[in-house]
């Protein structure tokens, strides 16, 4: 007899983890938090190179593409708080101004909700926040 059905995304996440553990017993202990002291900020040219116009001169720059995921991310529910601070991080190092951050955010709570616009918000701001006093 079983204990009824089992989670098939329990599952995967557990091989998952047990794959990280096997690769890099270190992985362990990873959050995704760690993810920010690991990631630097890119300089924007770099970030023009790899995901702006290099390979499509037509396309988008890296900093809209940037304030897209940005939007997306915070459509998801704002649930990827280090991939949101570092999303904004480099936004803003790509020519993203504080406002067109605010207002991709604000855009986003017309489809994922006023709790994520909120949340995604306060991230933001703390990123900006922190840019400002680096600044001063």
């Amino acid at each position: 007899m079983t204990d009824g059905p089992k989670n098939p995304f329990e599952d995967l996440m557990k091989m998952g983890q047990d794959w990280s553990k096997a690769m890099g017993p270190i992985m362990e202990s990873f959050t995704p938090a760690a993810i920010e002291k690991m990631w630097p900020v890119m300089p924007k040219d770099v970030m023009e190179a790899f995901w702006g116009k290099t390979w499509n001169p037509e396309g988008l720059s890296a900093k809209n593409k940037l304030l897209l995921t940005l939007q997306g991310l915070t459509i998801l529910g704002a649930q990827a708080e280090a991939q949101i601070r570092l999303t904004v991080r480099h936004a803003l190092e790509a020519g993203a101004t504080e406002q067109e951050i605010t207002e991709t955010i604000s855009l986003a709570g017309m489809f994922g909700g006023v709790p994520a616009m909120t949340k995604a918000m306060n991230l933001a701001r703390e990123v900006m926040s922190a840019g400002q006093e680096g600044q001063a």
